[in-house]
């Protein structure tokens, strides 16, 4: 997911033709706080015009307790996107809160509630608040590793092996949930093998994607988040090897060298998919 300031006009439009799966489209750091109202207006215009394809049209709004947040959500109700995406929440009062003046606002009920996981004290509440997708708008976390060390003093080094706990229970709480869940930015653009390292650390880690911001990071980034050849390959043995008459019944397999079971298949068929999905796209 790409993030594009609202208040660049050449920017947003330079996004219908990105390679990205989806365009988060920022009112919130990227814009000063005299370029608010123009750039919430600019967003509304922007995704009501359309053209963005294939790619997820998300809107970062305002924290609710800023003076923008709420005029957000009343001009993005009548705007097309998929997915608001709000930041600083802390505990799941906020996302209770966040999903019901979404209603109020006149979102309709498809629109979905992406929350920015960068405090402290949203970190110490992983689990209660995923728990919140099963009675709210709630269906994805993003990762502000930004926010977290600066309001935590936690410094992000090469290979973040300090926020490997963060990292790891956002996963968990995010699969326990059904949530998506996508990495937090590089902020170093000129550094491709720091980027290339903490994509290949998110895919790692169980993230679906991760969030960018700048386009010269999506080659890197679509690369090492797609199945390989060898992936591909090893996941369409399995799904034969199980489909084949003379396995019938058998919950365990030896495929490649390597015990493959039921739980491998299920896999399997995931990549497969990801893989079909990406084929398509192209």
């Amino acid at each position: 997911m790409l993030y594009m300031p609202a208040s660049n006009a050449r920017a947003m439009a330079k996004a219908r033709g990105l390679d990205c799966d989806a365009v988060a489209l920022d009112l919130e750091d990227a814009v000063a706080p005299e370029a608010k109202a123009d750039a919430r207006g600019a967003l509304v215009a922007e995704a009501q015009a359309g053209g963005f394809g294939h790619r997820r049209l998300i809107a970062r709004i305002n924290a609710l307790s800023t003076p923008w947040g709420h005029d957000d959500l009343r001009a993005l109700a009548a705007a097309p996107v998929e997915a608001v995406l709000a930041p600083k929440v802390d505990d799941a009062d906020d996302i209770v809160g966040l999903s019901r003046a979404m209603d109020a606002a006149g979102f309709a009920p498809d629109i979905a509630l992406w929350v920015m996981i960068e405090t402290p004290r949203a970190v110490l509440a992983l689990e209660r608040i995923a728990a919140c997708a099963a009675t709210t708008r709630l269906r994805g976390f993003v990762l502000g590793l930004n926010d977290l060390a600066k309001d935590s003093g936690i410094a992000q080094l090469p290979g973040r092996a300090a926020f490997v706990p963060v990292l790891t229970m956002a996963v968990l709480a995010a699969r326990a949930h059904g949530l998506l869940i996508l990495d937090g930015v590089c902020n170093a653009i000129d550094d491709p093998a720091l980027l290339e390292a903490e994509c290949v650390q998110a895919r790692d880690s169980g993230f679906d994607g991760k969030t960018l911001i700048h386009p010269a990071q999506l080659d890197a980034c679509n690369r090492i988040f797609a199945p390989t050849d060898a992936d591909i390959t090893n996941a369409e043995a399995i799904v034969a090897a199980f489909a084949d008459p003379a396995n019938a019944g058998k919950g365990a397999l030896r495929i490649n060298g390597k015990m493959a079971e039921l739980l491998h298949l299920a896999q399997a068929r995931q990549l497969l998919g990801k893989a079909q999905a990406i084929a398509m796209r192209a």
